[in-house]
């Protein structure tokens, strides 16, 4: 998104993506026979180069395969498709260093309406590089718009796949500018009901918008999220995480440190046995005289 939101944020709205697409089949963007998703993975691929690249979208599936989706509004085919080659060896390497395997990676690329035709090959000789298409213009977003705007307005709870397809309607075919349509999403999501719902929404629309959203709308989009309720339970319960996870991390810390320093304490105790007796030794490395007379047990082995 132009400008771009705080890390905060991002982690706010990456918790709230997550718990909207998990479980969550495929089925809205035309790929039928996919596993469901499994979790939303984060999408910056730091490398051994000076550069950050970040992709749109990060998917673990079911079958513990990685689903990379891209969101584009150009036929430049080689320079975005060198772009998820670049994106799936950094994969491939992370994951690699995390597990000791390699995951196999499925590329979707989401056309916005400006594309009326995709290849999806990448032929470099031994390297082949292949990914699936979906032209978003070949969706009737007025139409699909219309029927959920219904629902909403009538109160009635919005299915996960019209809500996909609710965030994915300003990409689609309509008579409004791309903008416009941004603007009417996020604005019908506003009055939904359901508060979780609407930040998982509003979410969505951000990153898949995030190429195309006007930056002076993103700002206000951005201070409205600050004040959703569901938004400052989330900012509560990540710093509640962030808290656990620091306390642990102190805490394995802090047991290293005594291991170490017990681990010296032995060293010394060692050297000290051959002319010191164990109550000594016990009193002058801090070790109690049981776990001396067991080293002096050892040493004698």
């Amino acid at each position: 998104m132009p400008g771009g939101i705080s890390h905060h944020a991002k982690d706010i709205l990456f918790k709230s993506l997550s718990a909207l697409y998990q479980n969550q089949a495929l089925d809205v963007y035309g790929l039928h026979g996919l596993p469901r998703i499994k979790a939303l993975l984060p999408t910056e691929f730091p490398s051994v180069r000076a550069d950050e690249r970040r992709a749109d979208t990060v998917f673990l599936l079911e079958d513990d395969s990685i689903l990379l989706l891209e969101y584009e509004s150009n036929e430049r085919f080689l320079d975005n498709h060198l772009k998820y080659l670049d994106y799936a060896c950094r994969l491939l390497h992370t994951y690699y260093q995390q597990d000791k395997r390699i995951r196999p990676i499925r590329i979707v690329v989401i056309y916005t309406s400006d594309v009326t035709s995709a290849r999806e090959q990448l032929d470099a000789g031994d390297v082949l590089l292949s990914s699936k298409a979906v032209l978003l213009g070949e969706f009737n977003g007025d139409a699909i718009f219309h029927a959920i705007e219904e629902k909403v307005h009538n109160g009635e709870p919005l299915t996960p796949e019209e809500t996909m397809k609710l965030i994915l309607v300003p990409l689609m075919h309509t008579r409004f500018d791309r903008q416009t349509m941004i603007e009417k999403t996020i604005e019908l999501a506003k009055t939904i009901d359901d508060e979780p719902k609407q930040l998982h929404i509003i979410a969505g629309v951000l990153t898949a918008t995030d190429k195309f959203i006007d930056r002076s709308y993103a700002e206000k989009v951005k201070e409205w999220i600050k004040m959703n309720k569901v938004f400052r339970l989330l900012v509560e319960e990540l710093e509640q995480e962030r808290e656990e996870m620091l306390k642990k991390v102190m805490q394995e810390k802090e047991q290293a440190v005594k291991q170490a320093e017990k681990q010296k304490a032995i060293e010394i105790a060692k050297n000290f046995l051959d002319v010191l007796p164990i109550h000594e030794v016990a009193k002058r490395t801090g070790l109690t005289v049981a776990e001396i007379a067991d080293l002096a047990k050892e040493m004698e082995k």
